[in-house]
């Protein structure tokens, strides 16, 4: 069960005392409390955990300061939609938006390799007026001896060259628990120049005791990536236990699903499913076309297949990207083959720009329809 709270109830309200206060008396039930700054209003909802069935939704609604109970109707119970709730959602972090109804560029580096390759890419990053980026530290590999990253050795001058660069947020992927304070270290060492979106990659969408380790934290939101081999609904319980132990500001990523029937691009492109994820939760939804298709193959127009299933997504309403760009993707030493080059950056983002303007206006056929 669910108490939404009337807009801008704070803790120092009576009535936020009084409330807690009675929730604390109710015998076999746990309550956690979730705040969410708007624009214009503070939105806070409290969870109610354990047997809730015998909760009369007439008689919480009565408490001090709810607005309304909604009883929950999905596992995934904190980042579900319930009862048809249709509210815009999404956070803040550092300085950039990210919402149902946002949209965010990340290009980048799959794999770190040198400061040179770092610092081209930060700046056409800056000089195209782009303020996120991927950057890959610790890298998963299914050879032992393929590269699997510089690691923590990295860190200080990815972050030090994003903040001189104005890179606000940088997305990158982690293995285990630890990277997290390696990751919290190098920032604290370098002054926090930037910030950093946690991602947990399709290996480990079921690495059940990492993502509780990852929830606990509260500092960096995370990017969750479907599992490649697993079913929808159990890749949006992954992001449920995130929610679960506490961290709510989750993006779920689409990558593709690992099936010859895709072929020959690397993966089956999903992207149909981004208005399914927006539907059934309320989770920003990323799309990463890279290694969803994992080429540069172009059809005979002269567009990349990876232009045009970005372009899907997007049109789908996608409200965030994640790809790969190489200042010289034959040296890249990690996905060189599917890597956009630096020069093709300006192209990108205004196809991007392009399929967005027609996903808002198809936003707005369809307000006049139902309006």
């Amino acid at each position: 069960m669910i108490l939404i709270l009337e807009a801008d109830l704070g803790e120092e309200d009576p009535r936020f005392r009084q409330l807690m206060v009675r929730l604390q008396g109710l015998a076999g039930i746990q309550s956690r409390v979730h705040r969410e700054q708007g624009s214009r209003q503070l939105l806070t909802e409290i969870y109610l955990v354990g047997d809730t069935q015998r909760l009369l939704e007439a008689e919480m609604q009565t408490l001090p300061g709810v607005e309304r109970v909604v009883r929950i109707s999905r596992e995934y119970r904190m980042l579900g939609r319930h009862q048809n709730d249709q509210r815009a959602t999404g956070f803040d972090y550092n300085g950039v938006r990210f919402g149902q109804d946002s949209l965010q560029v990340f290009a980048g580096l799959c794999a770190v390799d040198t400061p040179e390759h770092v610092e081209q890419m930060l700046r056409a990053l800056r000089d195209n007026g782009q303020v996120c980026t991927r950057m890959g530290a610790y890298k998963p590999r299914t050879s032992p001896y393929a590269f699997q990253g510089h690691g923590k050795a990295c860190l200080p001058w990815v972050f030090d060259l994003a903040g001189r660069y104005g890179i606000r947020v940088v997305a990158m992927e982690i293995l285990h628990e630890s990277h997290v304070d390696e990751i919290r270290e190098a920032l604290h060492a370098t002054g926090h120049p930037t910030g950093v979106m946690l991602q947990i990659g399709t290996r480990n969408t079921q690495n059940f005791e990492l993502l509780k380790a990852v929830g606990r934290q509260q500092e960096f939101p995370v990017l969750l990536k479907r599992g490649f081999g697993i079913t929808l609904e159990e890749s949006l319980n992954a992001a449920e236990y995130l929610a679960s132990e506490g961290n709510t500001r989750v993006i779920f990523g689409l990558r593709g699903m690992k099936t010859n029937l895709g072929d020959p691009h690397r993966n089956f492109v999903d992207f149909a499913q981004v208005p399914v994820v927006k539907r059934l939760t309320r989770m920003p939804v990323c799309i990463d076309p890279s290694h969803s298709v994992g080429s540069r193959d172009a059809t005979p127009d002269g567009i990349m297949d990876i232009f045009h299933v970005t372009a899907q997504g997007v049109v789908a309403g996608a409200n965030m990207i994640l790809v790969d760009f190489h200042p010289d993707p034959a040296t890249a030493l990690v996905d060189g083959p599917q890597a956009l080059r630096l020069r093709e950056l300006p192209w990108f983002l205004e196809d991007i720009r392009l399929a967005r303007e027609t996903y808002e206006r198809r936003r707005q056929l369809a307000a006049e329809q139902l309006g």
